[in-house]
């Protein structure tokens, strides 16, 4: 039985379709993938589904049990039980979790809240979610995945009957995903519908019973996950088959291929202390070649984005031991510092720290280097324009317009020009920090075939990434932290085992 059916559903923005005649049906009780580069409509779905476009604002219809919806806002969509769990969560930091779940549902009688029931019944949509911890509990003291359970709580409060997940396990460990997950089927047992949006093709196998994909805003197909391979999925995705998704370059030995690779950058026991003088990061001894991908593995909290900030210019507190860059011994006080050198950071957080969103593509490619364009203060429009057309065409972002502002990208043309902006900067080690963040399959090829190119032409690349086979299939050596050390260290031949041993600090392994 059918609980959700879409029926030619479109939606345009200025004349281009973000949606165009989309039809499928989600059955009662499964646990529905949705999947596709971004870009391909899912936001724009979701929108359509939870009332944020309004009845009238899209062409086609869709059904709830059989019944027509017309969503004139989101308390509707609430009301009909439709909950949406964004990858952005919307709790409010500085309040309770009992406020939060009944944020605009508070009870009351004669005008009194009361919050004898409130905290009552926060108590028990936390057991169904598995959170042991106090209604009082201000938000801003739990991690991110309990945060995304008190959502799923305030979601189940309001008595959902369809649950959309969008992109649920982003900033999540692999324990806490698990958790996730392990709730995620007691709420399909308990005939809740789910709606699961990822681009990890692993968690849609793992988790989902159906999968329904689609590119360019169109239908392309929806089938039991039983029955397609992750490469059947791709090919879906993409519409052609990435049969090599990490093409990682050989280590360049660069400018004479004859010598020893250049050494960019060197760290001899190098320790950053926070305000309390505790170690954040501890003797670390590095070195990342010119032509080379050094990657950086670990857990969360195990000093990877510390080391980053370190080198780059931003950490505020004490450091010791030394930096050398481009065999000179440096510590750089700014980002600017750093950047006037020639290194340059693609931070894990690009809609806070790399963009401005509601600025245009031409805007944020050149923040960073207007000077460089300007003469007695006046910016070179002719220039300006002419480096952004073929930035925009060297990586291949997907706009109408150099215009066009950055928050209406898809997260991976968002992430092409916030690299694009430090390409702009023409530095000699570049830093990336989680580059392939919540970005689709496509876009993930076409960063790693950029990145490829930075090698050939002699840059340095250290990059953070959480993501194991990327690590392993785009470093030419694997560093791995825990507890702010290095615990590993791996040329070739690594497994996702080895580096999960060394990131917890069960081997400690050298190849």
């Amino acid at each position: 039985m059918s609980f959700l059916e879409i029926k030619n559903i479109s939606k345009q923005f200025g004349g281009v379709y973000a949606l165009k005649e989309i039809s499928f049906e989600v059955e009662q009780g499964v646990i529905h993938a949705v999947c596709g580069e971004n870009g391909a409509g899912k936001s724009t779905l979701i929108k359509i589904l939870s009332g944020v476009y309004v009845s009238g604002n899209y062409e086609g219809n869709f059904f709830i049990e059989g019944n027509e919806i017309h969503f004139k806002n989101i308390h509707e969509a609430e009301a009909t039980g439709v909950a949406v769990i964004h990858q952005e969560l919307s709790l409010v930091k500085t309040m309770s979790v009992a406020e939060n779940i009944f944020l605009g549902n508070e009870p009351s009688r004669f005008g009194i809240i009361q919050q004898h029931h409130i905290h009552s019944a926060t108590k028990n949509l936390l057991k169904q979610v598995g959170l042991n911890i106090s209604p009082e509990t201000e938000v801003s003291e739990l991690g991110i995945g309990e945060q995304q359970l008190v959502e799923i709580a305030k979601a189940l409060n309001k008595k959902a009957r369809l649950l959309i997940l969008d992109e649920p396990t982003t900033a999540l460990t692999e324990t806490e995903t698990e958790n996730l997950f392990g709730l995620i089927r007691q709420l399909q047992s308990a005939g809740i519908t789910v709606i699961y949006i990822s681009h990890r093709l692993k968690e849609i196998k793992s988790l989902c019973n159906r999968v329904t994909v689609f590119r360019d805003g169109k239908f392309i197909a929806t089938c039991s996950v039983k029955e397609i391979s992750e490469k059947e999925l791709i090919k879906l995705m993409v519409g052609r088959e990435i049969t090599e998704l990490y093409p990682r370059a050989r280590l360049q030995t660069v400018p004479n291929k004859t010598s020893e690779p250049t050494i960019v950058l060197e760290l001899k026991n190098y320790s950053l202390f926070d305000s309390s003088g505790k170690k954040k990061i501890d003797s670390v001894n590095l070195e990342v070649h010119a032509g080379e991908i050094l990657g950086i593995a670990g857990l969360m909290g195990s000093g990877r984005t510390e080391l980053l900030m370190g080198i780059i210019g931003t950490w505020k507190g004490k450091q010791a031991g030394e930096i050398l860059f481009n065999n000179n011994k440096v510590k750089f006080n700014s980002p600017a510092e750093a950047i006037a050198n020639g290194i340059a950071l693609v931070s894990e957080d690009r809609k806070r720290l790399g963009l401005i969103l509601p600025q245009s593509i031409r805007f944020n490619l050149n923040l960073s280097t207007m000077e460089n364009i300007s003469s007695g203060g006046i910016l070179s429009e002719g220039k300006e324009m002419k480096r952004t057309l073929e930035m925009i065409q060297q990586l291949s972002v997907k706009t109408n317009s150099s215009e066009t502002e950055v928050q209406q990208l898809s997260g991976g043309n968002q992430q092409k020009v916030v690299i694009g902006k430090c390409l702009l900067l023409n530095p000699k080690l570049l830093l990336l920090d989680e580059p392939t963040r919540g970005i689709d399959v496509g876009a993930r090829a076409e960063i790693y075939e950029l990145m490829n190119q930075l090698l050939q032409q002699g840059m340095a690349i250290i990059m953070v990434s959480s993501d194991l086979p990327e690590v392993i299939g785009m470093s030419n050596r694997i560093m791995v932290m825990n507890e702010g050390k290095i615990s590993g260290a791996f040329s070739s031949g690594v497994t996702q085992e080895e580096i999960m041993m060394a990131a917890t600090g069960e081997l400690i392994g050298v190849q």
